[in-house]
Parts: structure tokens; sequence; C-alpha cells
């Protein structure tokens, strides 16, 4: 469904993506792991068209994405959930999820109810302004924002960073029911080695922007983890 062939960015002068060859199969759940630094954010940015690349080509769905728009990739059902969820905190609950409704491809002008059966906190809070929420909540409703652009692929940016362990827990659920009954594509980078043997398929791990391994979740052993992971 993605594939990158020789991504390379730049920050100014400094290298920090080296060649990144990359592979997410429609119908996975796939993790991007690696320690802080080494260049997790700034692929998924240079996915979404937040961040240009210098040379490579980006493929989704056939279609080439190198030079397209970020509001060009979400039309074509990309959704993105950005890491520190970036909701708009004076806008409501519902105001903030209406602004996914711009991207579907269909027209559709209601949030759809499936969100509110993913999320039945955020029905509740509809009328709430998104800086009210706790980080949980906050969580949900950037998750429930990006699944109301009907994405086909979704990319999550750590989605349990600061989270209460009970949100982690309905957070892994509903990846698991989106990747694995709805048959949404899932791309996230995730820290937590627990919560990413539950919902991946597979894993992709970088080290100073280069990919150093990729694999199904089942052969992520202890000396990958160990030199590539642990702090």
């Amino acid at each position: 469904m993605l594939k990158l062939d020789s991504i390379n960015q730049y920050y100014g002068e400094s290298h920090t993506l080296w060649d990144i060859e990359m592979n997410v199969q429609e119908g996975e759940c796939t993790c991007l792991m690696g320690r802080n630094g080494v260049g997790k954010t700034t692929l998924l940015k240079c996915i979404m068209g937040l961040l240009p690349v210098r040379d490579g080509v980006i493929h989704y769905l056939d279609n080439d994405l190198t030079k397209l728009t970020a509001e060009h990739r979400a039309h074509m059902g990309i959704g993105y959930v950005p890491q520190g969820r970036q909701i708009f905190p004076l806008l409501t609950v519902e105001e903030n999820m209406r602004i996914g409704l711009q991207a579907r491809r269909d027209g559709l002008k209601t949030i759809p109810d499936f969100i509110y059966e993913m999320f039945p906190v955020l029905k509740e809070m509809l009328g709430r302004r998104g800086g009210d929420l706790s980080g949980g909540q906050q969580q949900q409703l950037a998750i429930g924002r990006a699944l109301v652009t009907d994405p086909k692929l979704l990319i999550l940016d750590e989605p349990t960073e600061g989270i209460q362990p009970n949100i982690v827990h309905e957070i892994g659920d509903v990846i698991g029911k989106l990747n694995r009954e709805i048959g949404l594509t899932v791309l996230l980078v995730e820290q937590k080695l627990p919560f990413v043997r539950r919902v991946a398929d597979s894993f992709i791990i970088l080290d100073r922007g280069r990919m150093m391994a990729a694999a199904k979740i089942d052969d992520l052993n202890d000396e990958l983890i160990r030199k590539y992971l642990t702090v």
C-alpha cells in the first residue's frame, strides 16, 4: 500500500534520513521503532507531505505522492494523528472532528456514528472545548478526527505517549479493531513494547536516520531490542 524508495531528507545541511526503503503492506499494522531522535517523526512528516524530501519516491496505492501537498494526501485517504495530538483547544470536540469532514472523498457532512461507538466519551463531550479534556481524551479526539476523514491508511505518532494506562489499553483495542475487523492499514510510531507486540503485525527499526531492520513482529528479538531500542 505504501512504499518508500531511497528517501533522503535534510535539515539544512544535516542529513537526517538516509536512503530509506520501506514497504507497508495493505491490511497490516506496522510499527516504526527506534530510540528518541533517530528520525521516526521526520519520516512520518515526509510521508504526510509536511516535510520535503531531497530525493527518493513515496508511492501510495500506485500513486506518486512525493510532490503532492499534505491536503492532497489527506484527500487520497491518508489519516494522520501527530505526536502531541495537536487538537484545537478552543474548539469544541464536535468542531474539532468536523474539520476532518473536509478531507472526505464522499462529501459526507455528518460525523459517522461508528466513531462514537469507538470512543463513547467523545459523544458525551461534544460541546466541551478540546483544551478542557484530559490527555487521554484528547488523544481519543485526535484519533477520532483522523477517522472522520475516512482513511485507508492511518498513521499515528506515539499514540500512547503521556496517556494513563486504562486509556492506553482502550487505544490498543481501537487500533486492533480498526485493523483486524475493518481492514484499515495502520502505520504507527510506538515505544511501549507490550503495546507493540499486542497490536502490530510487523516492525521497522530506525537508527540515526537509517533503516536497520524490518520483519514480522515475532522476529523482534532480545538482540534487536538491546541494540536499537533500550536506553
